[in-house]
């Protein structure tokens, strides 16, 4: 299931509640090669952007965005990691 930006999207809805830990942190700057301490700012500017395409596959929510996908759970809403698309 694919979701173009969406205000009903739960994603969306719950933007509030994105966080990750610190060593997503280190993470998400390592794989996207981020010069920035503000990950999850970061990320939410990405997952709100109208050209986010949303997708949700069992316990996780897939964003691609910009040449990225940022992976977060869909319970706890942790972006666990973000990575370059191959």
């Amino acid at each position: 299931m694919v979701i173009k930006m969406d205000k009903r999207n739960e994603l969306i809805e719950n933007i509030g509640r994105l966080h990750t830990t610190e060593l997503g942190v280190v993470r998400i700057k390592k794989n996207l090669s981020l010069d920035t301490e503000k990950v999850v700012d970061w990320c939410k500017a990405r997952i709100e952007s109208p050209d986010a395409v949303i997708s949700r596959n069992g316990k996780n929510w897939y964003v691609k965005i910009e040449g990225c996908i940022i992976t977060v759970n869909a319970y706890s809403y942790t972006i666990i990691t973000a990575h370059k698309e191959h």
